[in-house]
């Protein structure tokens, strides 16, 4: 994975596509909806950041998302749920480390749209785009222990659990011990071979 590669993709966000879901850019148009979910404190109870108190605090968020897309950097896509055209939360790439071919991925989804698999559409929908277009070799994801329903999806999208870190984060206050699950290129494939075959 070049820099230059990742920036020329990130520059002009692609859009992508699943059943249930349409991936696209954040637009400013999407405030309200944002807030609507940031402003939870359910949705972000096993995240690095606090709820949204304002709408300005979003538009700020927004804008950083912005001038993420605008210097080419990774970043998040905006999740619109296809049947309430309603955008329902992120999915995108929280790292990359280009030398030794790692990206990391995570996921934010509105509270009323939980338990309907959304969630592991999305992950796997990005996994997919990490090994097929920026040619990744692993691809990780991290969770707050507790966050039961996110190690959930992770092993849904094949990855393997690979442990906890302990009090690893300070986070809100207090040291929190993190998850760390992966999948390789290899397993990927494999996995994809027998769903061919199924």
């Amino acid at each position: 994975m070049k820099r230059n590669f990742l920036s020329k993709i990130f520059s002009r966000i692609p859009t992508l596509e699943t059943e249930h879901l349409l991936f696209r850019g954040v637009k400013r148009s999407d405030l309200k909806d944002i807030n609507n979910y940031a402003s939870n404190p359910k949705t972000s109870q096993y995240l690095l950041w606090e709820p949204h108190k304002t709408l300005q605090y979003t538009q700020e968020f927004i804008e950083l998302i912005l001038s993420r897309y605008k210097s080419g950097e990774y970043s998040d896509w905006a999740l619109v749920h296809k049947a309430s055209g309603r955008m329902i939360g992120t999915c995108g790439f929280t790292r990359v480390d280009e030398e030794n071919s790692i990206v990391e991925i995570g996921y934010v989804l509105n509270p009323e749209f939980w338990g309907m698999g959304l969630a592991t559409e999305a992950a796997e929908k990005i996994v997919d785009f990490a090994f097929n277009v920026l040619q990744a070799n692993r691809v990780e994801a991290r969770f707050m222990f507790g966050n039961d329903a996110s190690l959930a999806v992770m092993k849904k999208i094949g990855m393997k659990f690979e442990g906890y870190q302990r009090d690893s984060l300070f986070v809100k206050g207090k040291f929190r011990t993190i998850g760390v699950a992966s999948i390789l290129k290899r397993e990927y494939e494999l996995k994809k071979k027998y769903a061919e075959l199924e």
